[in-house]
């Protein structure tokens, strides 16, 4: 299997996405200190907040709108949206005019593009590939992410303050770009059946979808599986971060001198470095290997090796432990990703993945709790609380692999019939 083996639609989302997402880590992470200078840090915090939660309910609207109405559709409406938004914060940041208020409301509306989009956009991955294809589709997308999110944030950090005009005139074009590739190239991957509901009908309907979804266990269990799992890494931009900075004293490392913030930067640039380039034989390395085996071994190397970050103080042992999970990390992602996308029914992809979608927030939420127990429990509690969670995150997929393998089993025999 090979890259130029995959449906038209998969190679143009992972270049675009790419190029978005490239353009968009030069701006977005930073944004938290734009809204700070301009309206204070406790207003920022709750505008920022505000977006989040816009985001979350958007995205179950979302869902439902592309398995009704057709993927395309949804995709489309959502990056001419979000073309208009990022225009108009072009011109709210230009040397004539400047406009903060305007630009957050701009920001709540590429959240809201981001919640029509995005359901839409990982159910086409699944209608376009076949199940073989999965592990792979999977592990390029991921590298492709984290490689143009690394990029983005470094130039971004040279370039926000003093260039915001001209990162957001390139993010319009950008964007603009995208418009005109799911308008012309992109084609539709899913065609619902015609439905005349009234707008009533719809939001039963969409609760319906929504309580479907509830109620299908093995999804709810591998989204509480997969909630505990992601937690893990959010722990090191929060609670391992804090530690860090406040415990670790500061050692001789080769030519330099490191302390708690610099090796916050040091294990961040050793795993985004370390994904960039074990992404690219991972389908290989895993292929001998059952899919389950693979996903339990990872997990349980990943937990361990963040519980140990969020120990020692030890410059080689923090290394060596960032270097096992990353490698537990991009083992995980491509298994992880390839089962989910056989657990839906054809006619609610979009709505399981906007359910899905919940992981993100839902492990930032633990990852936050986290941070207050830190401030008052010591490290090696909080340690083996963050390798119990991740433990139980593991042992959660061991007793569904066997369902697991079931339902993909079902999804193959079904795409080969």
């Amino acid at each position: 299997m090979r890259f130029r083996d995959f449906h038209r639609n998969i190679k143009i989302r992972i270049l675009e996405t790419f190029m978005s997402r490239i353009v968009g880590s030069m701006i977005f992470p930073f944004m938290a200190i734009y809204l700070a200078f301009h309206f204070g840090a406790k207003v920022a915090g709750m505008l920022l907040l505000i977006n989040v939660f816009i985001g979350i309910g958007i995205t179950f609207i979302g869902g439902y709108f592309a398995d009704q109405f057709g993927r395309k559709k949804i995709m489309l409406f959502a990056e001419l949206l979000r073309f208009f938004a990022f225009l108009t914060m072009m011109l709210c940041n230009s040397p004539w005019f400047s406009a903060p208020l305007i630009t957050f409301f701009m920001m709540t509306v590429n959240s809201i593009c981001w919640g029509l989009a995005g359901p839409a956009n990982q159910a086409m991955l699944i209608d376009v590939s076949t199940p073989d294809q999965r592990k792979l589709m999977y592990s390029i997308t991921y590298w492709a992410n984290n490689l143009s999110i690394a990029i983005g944030g470094i130039v971004g950090a040279f370039l926000f303050e003093k260039y915001l005009f001209e990162l957001f005139m390139a993010l319009s074009v950008v964007t603009g770009f995208v418009v005109f590739l799911v308008a012309f190239f992109i084609s539709e991957s899913y065609a619902p059946v015609t439905s005349s509901l009234t707008p009533s009908g719809h939001v039963l309907k969409l609760f319906s979808n929504y309580k479907k979804v509830l109620h299908d266990r093995l999804f709810v269990m591998f989204v509480i599986a997969g909630v505990l799992i992601l937690s893990l890494e959010f722990q090191l931009t929060n609670y391992i971060g804090i530690r860090l900075t406040d415990e670790m004293p500061s050692q001789q490392f080769l030519m330099w001198e490191i302390d708690g913030v610099k090796m916050m930067g040091f294990l961040r640039s050793e795993n985004t470095i370390l994904v960039a380039v074990l992404m690219l034989f991972v389908t290989k390395l895993t292929n001998p290997f059952k899919d389950r085996s693979v996903l339990v071994t990872s997990c349980f190397v990943f937990t361990i090796g963040y519980g140990v970050l969020a120990y020692s103080n030890n410059i080689w042992v923090l290394l060596v432990m960032m270097a096992l999970l990353t490698i537990g990390e991009v083992f995980r992602v491509p298994v992880e990703q390839s089962y989910m996308a056989s657990i839906p029914p054809d006619d609610a992809r979009s709505s399981y993945m906007a359910f899905n979608g919940l992981k993100f927030n839902l492990s930032m939420l633990i990852a936050s709790i986290t941070v207050t127990l830190g401030a008052i429990l010591p490290s090696s509690v909080m340690a083996a609380i963050i390798i119990g969670i991740g433990l139980v995150g593991t042992l959660i997929y061991y007793f569904i692999a066997p369902q697991l393998d079931i339902r993909k089993g079902k999804t193959e025999v079904r795409r080969a019939g």
